[in-house]
């Protein structure tokens, strides 16, 4: 008796589990935003010195609120964020730009731009990389 009660507490707790929405239907049904990004890593691969680089992630709110994006922060001074003030609507995109300044840091980067936003996936974090190189 108690195996057979055991399996049923087992099946049961199984197919709960099983049933637990993902991020996105829970942002549906709570009705939130929710961003998500093409990329979160942009790889500039190699960068001359005193070259600025620039890319942009794409992104959209796949919630049923609008999106607004409320920071977006970068880990140093020399990566500066670009993004939409405006509240982006469900089922629209949107565009972060980052430009980062190659002056004076002949190296390897790994940077990260935190985005903070009302969506149910409060902060996400995008990251550039590449290596700057002293030509000459």
């Amino acid at each position: 008796m108690k195996t057979i009660l055991l399996g049923i507490w087992l099946l049961s707790t199984t197919l709960a589990f099983a049933q637990t929405p993902n991020a996105e239907s829970k942002a549906e049904a709570a009705g939130l935003p929710h961003v998500e990004f093409k990329s979160t890593t942009h790889d500039f691969g190699q960068i001359p010195l005193k070259a600025d680089a620039t890319c942009e992630f794409t992104f959209t709110n796949t919630g049923k609120a609008p999106l607004v994006l409320s920071n977006v922060k970068a880990s140093c001074g020399c990566t500066v964020p670009e993004w939409p003030k405006e509240p982006v609507l469900p089922g629209e995109q949107g565009v972060i730009k980052v430009k980062y300044t190659t002056v004076n840091r002949p190296n390897v980067i790994n940077k990260a731009v935190i985005v903070h936003s009302n969506a149910d996936n409060k902060q996400v974090i995008l990251r550039i990389k590449g290596e700057v190189i002293n030509e000459g």
